[in-house]
């Protein structure tokens, strides 16, 4: 209850409020991406990638973070509803965070809406290109759409990022190459 008043009395906040600019932590990325494209084992890319998942979290301000915060909750709660308001609060106070767009992607492929998926994500990878998540939402949701061939192309870009990402069964060699 007491996080329901936090956000509620936040969001009015973030309506009058400016959006700071998200944290750089590109370079802590970049390094995190090498660590990945030369580890030996899954289990040591998933703990870099939760690295990763760590920084593309990191909102804005307390605000931004909030919001991002119930909306991941009310998304793992399956309450689709309350995650969308939520990261469309985000994504209007913070338009230029690329976690705002992409957990709203997330949401709306979760509920099979991959049309509206995909401008988000499309936004999300405008503002932070090597977003690996992203990359392979970008994927997962042109497979939805029956756009098999510009699905490929992104799951490929997103696996030269992270070759360890569990959609790489899903890639298929170009024609006329065999598995």
């Amino acid at each position: 209850m007491i996080r329901l008043i936090l956000v509620l009395g936040l969001a009015p906040l973030a309506a009058w409020a400016e959006c700071p600019p998200a944290p750089d932590h590109s370079e802590e990325i970049a390094g995190l991406l090498a660590e990945i494209q030369s580890a030996e084992r899954e289990i040591e890319a998933q703990r870099l990638s939760n690295a990763l998942w760590a920084l593309w979290a990191d909102a804005p301000d307390a605000a931004a973070q909030e919001l991002l915060d119930a909306g991941m909750r009310a998304r793992e709660s399956y309450d689709f509803l309350r995650a969308e308001e939520s990261f469309d609060r985000l994504v209007a106070y913070c338009p230029d965070y690329a976690e705002g767009y992409n957990q709203r992607a997330f949401v709306a492929f979760l509920r099979g809406d991959f049309a509206a998926a995909l401008p988000d994500l499309e936004r999300a990878l405008a503002l932070n290109p090597r977003h690996v998540a992203a990359l392979s939402g970008k994927a997962l949701t042109l497979m939805g759409l029956g756009r098999d061939a510009e699905a490929q192309e992104a799951l490929r870009a997103a696996l030269a990022l992270n070759p360890w990402l569990s959609e790489r069964h899903l890639l298929t060699e170009p024609p006329g190459q065999e598995l």
